[in-house]
């Protein structure tokens, strides 16, 4: 048990740290580690995706408080856009983490590749969507809000990949994009931890340690050292070469994504 102690560790800071450089949610990276070290751990083939997707959003949500935190000290973060798409998040969240109870692990893995090389080719080409528009009014923000909660709670992301693009879109400045968008991530995670829980509540056979579809050791490993590491990549952000550094964490991410696929399906 220990060393899965060290790896949940090593798998904190290393995501959190890159959340913090690149702008990125963690679960990118912490899926597909996840179901490696969940399947080598001999847990249940046919929720090991599920447990991974669930954990993630757990480990995500601790991660995003420290997040807000510091945007919110630069006055990154638009809270009235924030008040604005916050239901429409909750509500896709609970329906996104409903719909992902029902979808087999092969299923769910596929879908959460497909997304993988589409934040890829973004941070690859460096895809910056030009303002076309200004923001929608609370019905049409919020509805964007269930899309982007429901497809975040499907492939474990804070939001980001699909909310600074929106928002960027709709004239908002890049930077009160990112701000706004990790405030975005909180009830994201919030809502599909908590959906995850209760979805996975009275499923049989889950590893001990497991609350629903969240596997407690694994969060309590990863977000205690991601919150300190995601603070440090920030600060690296103005110190590094970012384009270089994205376009080589997203040839990692193509990796892991194809490794984790095999892995699925090279067993019965």
């Amino acid at each position: 048990m220990t060393i899965w102690w060290l790896g949940y560790i090593a798998l904190g800071a290393f995501a959190g740290f890159f959340a913090g450089l690149l702008g990125i949610g963690g679960g990118s990276v912490m899926v597909p580690l996840l179901v490696m070290m969940f399947a080598a751990q001999g847990f249940p083939t046919g929720e090991v995706m599920h447990l991974a997707l669930g954990t993630s959003m757990a480990a995500i949500f601790f991660t995003s408080i420290s997040s807000v935190r510091t945007h919110h000290a630069h006055g990154a973060v638009l809270w009235p856009i924030v008040a604005r798409i916050t239901p429409g998040i909750v509500l896709g969240t609970l329906i996104g983490t409903h719909i992902a109870s029902l979808v087999p692990t092969k299923v769910l893995a596929l879908i959460f590749t497909v997304f993988i090389c589409y934040v890829s080719v973004q941070m690859i080409l460096n895809v910056k969507p030009k303002p076309h528009r200004e923001m929608p009014g609370v019905i049409g923000t919020s509805l964007v809000g269930a899309f982007i909660g429901g497809l975040s709670c499907l492939v474990a992301i804070g939001g980001g990949a699909l909310s600074v693009p929106f928002m960027t879109w709709c004239n908002v400045k890049v930077q009160h994009a990112i701000g706004t968008s990790a405030a975005i991530g909180f009830p994201i995670a919030l809502g599909g931890a908590l959906g995850y829980i209760w979805n996975g509540w009275s499923v049989a056979g889950l590893p001990s340690g497991s609350l629903g579809f969240v596997y407690l050791p694994a969060v309590v490993g990863v977000a205690f050292v991601s919150v300190l590491t995601a603070p440090i990549g920030a600060r690296m952000t103005h110190q590094l070469p970012v384009a270089t550094l994205k376009r080589v964490f997203a040839a990692i991410l193509l990796i892991l994504a194809a490794k984790m696929l095999w892995g699925l399906f090279s067993t019965p």
